[in-house]
């Protein structure tokens, strides 16, 4: 046991002379040999005292910079136990230039709250100037930085003011009779060029320095990636609207070594493995006002962005299919399993495959001028499609006509047969001639025939209309001809024709129609529309058993202008007429001047006016009645009105006597239009009485005087021929038997002979 205690107390003692030994070696700690070195940059080298290598923990060195007997810095440096015994050095920028001023550095270490003793070093600077000057000068500042510039004058010279051309005027701070301080904030960058910093003196205002102001690389957003499975290529966002345009980034470090800048915001560095899992990818650059660092954490095996495949070519080209190759662009990716995206005029389709490089493409429309063009990527931990290949353009076979839209138009004695001009994608190839056949649905063999030149979209055919037709269209080719369309022609039956037609509002452009469903559509419904009156073409739109709406819509569709719907069931034998409809798109003002012939009747009191029948044309609204306004000399004004459209006449009644304007308009559902006028004197009954009494009087008065007056003027004449005077008998000489001449007095002229 005692034993045990001289061990103890043996170890204790030998503990507390070795603490006492640190420590005492530790006090002694500071630096030595300091030496200050100036080559554009204050440069502090020191070593330990031998002392130091007791220190077991961190020892800190701290360092005081004074300029100009100002403290300007305060700094301090950890060394390590490893790094005691080596020759530690400080380096930094002096704002000031050591030539302008006096730079004292001071350097004592501090362990354990133990410090030593200060030591110093001095670089003096200047002793004379001939002119003021400022410093720092030509110096790069970082946006948000507080500088501090200073002016120092030569023994002649009295200082005046000192100012930043930025527009702040913060006070100035004498340091001694030669030397002022100005510390200003850059609250901003320079703009294309530097700002000054003035120095004005009683005697000299031309005194300045010139300093940048800045930012470091405005860059973020970094993300990394691989395109070739050997290399990481690293892009991020360049901003570049408060980077001065005078002073570039210098090339940016990924995780500390060059990397080769590809283009702006993206550089690559080759890299030993890509599957090496999860890691952090730095990126640092700077320019002379700073550095910025930006980070991004990525596997680079999930972020493969692979290069648009090449070579693309096509193959094996059919009517509806062709056989599209194309190569890789780097042999790594034949063992990665891909998806490629073909692009084409009508729309995409992707594909699936290892080391994929060719694909069929289907379903092409034939006669037909493609451009085809694709992208890959990586199917398991799929990043980025590559950029698009370049495009191939290929045209299909031709092939016969696709089977043509047929339908029909009955009017009068004459059934219309048409159909829609295929389109390109459709005809497969220029169309040549449509072939038009028909026959009685009761005979099989007395086929008619007929062809019809390309450029047309109907026929017109005599048909009998109490017998069914059964018509038949194709088109032709070089290819050949297209599926038969056929039409059911249905016999004239008025009493299966007799439809009430009912009116349908337009909105917007076109005509919502809707109907109940029919058990007799079979296989669906046609609804076929056309203007109601005037030259017109038919269009028509096919609809499925299920569908009763249709969105009837027409780029030749006129406001204005009525138009007649008709819908029909298709069944498999003719077509079975179910509705009718009438409207317009939009319903317009019919123009002025609309009641043709107007004319106006007296009847006592009542005044009647009429008009011809108002033709389709000329309405462009529904037509609601009309409406007679009349007016007298005192501007007061009734009305008279009907409802009813097909109207002719329209009387005002229980008018006064005296001067009336009647004013005819139409009702509709945009307004009261189509204003015509007329004037006329309504008498009253008395006065028509007499003026039909005195009128044939006096015309029987006047007759009779010019009678008379005739008469009175050529009465000698007509006496003579009404009343001849009777010759006396006179004998002569001449004999028994003889003639004589008897001489009457001539009336206008006449003779009158007698023997």
């Amino acid at each position: 046991m005692m034993m045990i205690w001289l061990v103890l107390l043996s170890l204790f003692c030998k503990s507390t002379q070795e603490e006492n030994s640190q420590e005492h070696g530790y006090l002694n700690c500071g630096p030595q040999n300091v030496t200050l070195l100036h080559s554009g940059q204050m440069i502090l080298l020191w070593e330990d005292q031998p002392s130091c290598s007791a220190v077991r923990d961190v020892l800190i060195y701290e360092l005081v910079v004074f300029r100009a007997g100002q403290q300007v810095n305060y700094d301090e440096v950890a060394v390590t136990p490893d790094q005691i015994e080596s020759t530690h050095y400080r380096i930094w920028t002096s704002f000031l230039d050591l030539e302008g001023a006096s730079n004292s550095v001071r350097l004592r270490s501090r362990y354990n709250n133990h410090t030593s003793p200060w030591k110093e070093q001095t670089f003096p600077g200047k002793q004379t100037l001939k002119v003021p000057e400022i410093f720092p000068k030509d110096k790069w500042f970082m946006v948000g930085s507080t500088v501090t510039f200073y002016c120092i004058l030569p023994s002649t010279e009295a200082f005046s003011t000192m100012y930043l051309n930025t527009g702040e005027q913060p006070s100035t701070t004498k340091i001694n009779n030669q030397t002022y301080a100005l510390t200003v904030y850059l609250n901003r960058a320079s703009k294309n060029t530097c700002d000054h910093v003035k120095c004005e003196t009683k005697t000299n205002n031309n005194n300045g320095a010139c300093v940048y102001i800045g930012y470091p690389p405005h860059y973020r957003d970094l993300q990394c990636e691989t395109r070739d499975l050997k290399s990481v290529e690293c892009q991020w966002t360049v901003r570049g609207d408060t980077d001065l345009p005078f002073k570039e980034p210098k090339a940016p470090q990924l995780l500390g070594s060059p990397c080769l800048m590809l283009s702006k915001g993206r550089c690559s560095q080759k890299v030993e493995k890509v599957d090496v899992g999860e890691r952090n990818w730095t990126l640092t650059a700077q320019n002379e006002f700073g550095m910025v660092e930006l980070s991004d954490t990525a596997d680079l095996s999930k972020r493969v962005h692979m290069f648009a495949p090449n070579g693309v070519k096509v193959s094996t080209v059919n009517a509806r299919s062709v056989t599209l190759q194309w190569n890789l662009a780097k042999p790594q990716y034949n063992n990665l399993n891909i998806t490629c995206q073909v692009r084409m005029s009508f729309g995409e389709i992707s594909i699936i495959g290892i080391g994929l490089n060719s694909t069929v493409l289907n379903d092409l429309i034939p006669n037909w001028t493609y451009n085809a063009t694709l992208r890959c990527g990586s199917t398991q931990h799929f990043w980025k499609w590559s950029e698009w290949s370049k495009k191939v353009f290929f045209r299909t076979y031709g092939e016969v006509p696709d089977a043509l839209d047929v339908w029909m138009h009955m009017e009068g004695n004459h059934t219309k047969i048409i159909w829609k001009m295929p389109q390109a994608k459709q005809s497969h190839g220029h169309i040549e001639h449509y072939e038009v056949t028909w026959r009685k649905t009761t005979e099989n063999h007395n086929q008619n025939s007929t062809k019809v030149a390309f450029n047309k979209q109907s026929l017109s055919l005599s048909l009998t209309r109490t017998k069914e037709y059964i018509v038949t269209v194709t088109a032709r080719n070089i290819n050949g001809s297209s599926p038969p369309s056929t039409i059911t022609i249905p016999s004239l039956n008025p009493a299966g024709h007799r439809v009430k037609t009912s009116r349908i509002i337009g909105s917007n452009g076109g005509f919502n129609f809707s109907w109940s469903a029919s058990p007799a559509a079979s296989c669906g419904y046609i609804v076929d529309w056309c203007p109601t009156s005037g030259n017109h073409t038919e269009d028509w739109l096919k609809l499925p058993p299920n569908e009763t709406y249709a969105k009837v819509f027409s780029r030749n569709f006129t406001d204005g202008r009525r138009y007649s719907l008709s819908l029909y069931a298709c069944t498999q034998g003719a077509p079975l007429l179910l509705e009718r409809r009438e409207g317009y798109v939009t319903e317009k003002s019919i123009k002025e001047g609309l009641f043709k012939s107007m004319k106006g009747k007296q009847q006592d009191s009542n005044f009647e006016v009429s008009w011809d029948l108002i033709s389709l044309a000329e309405q462009t609204a529904f037509i609601q009645g009309y409406v007679l306004y009349c007016s007298d000399n005192n501007n007061s004004v009734i009305s008279f009105s009907t409802d009813d459209p097909a109207a002719t006449s329209l009387k005002a009644r229980n008018l006064k006597m005296g001067f009336y304007k009647f004013t005819m308009k139409a009702q509709t559902a945009v307004g009261e239009c189509g204003a015509t006028f007329i004037t006329a004197i309504l008498n009253s009954p008395t006065d028509n009485l007499i003026g039909a009494v005195l009128i044939p009087l006096l015309t029987i008065f006047g007759l009779l005087s010019l009678t008379i007056m005739l008469c009175f003027r050529h009465w000698a004449c007509i006496k003579q021929k009404v009343f001849p005077p009777i010759p006396k008998p006179m004998l002569t000489s001449m004999g028994e038997h003889g003639c004589h001449l008897l001489h009457v007095d001539q009336c206008h002229h006449s003779e009158v002979s007698v023997t």
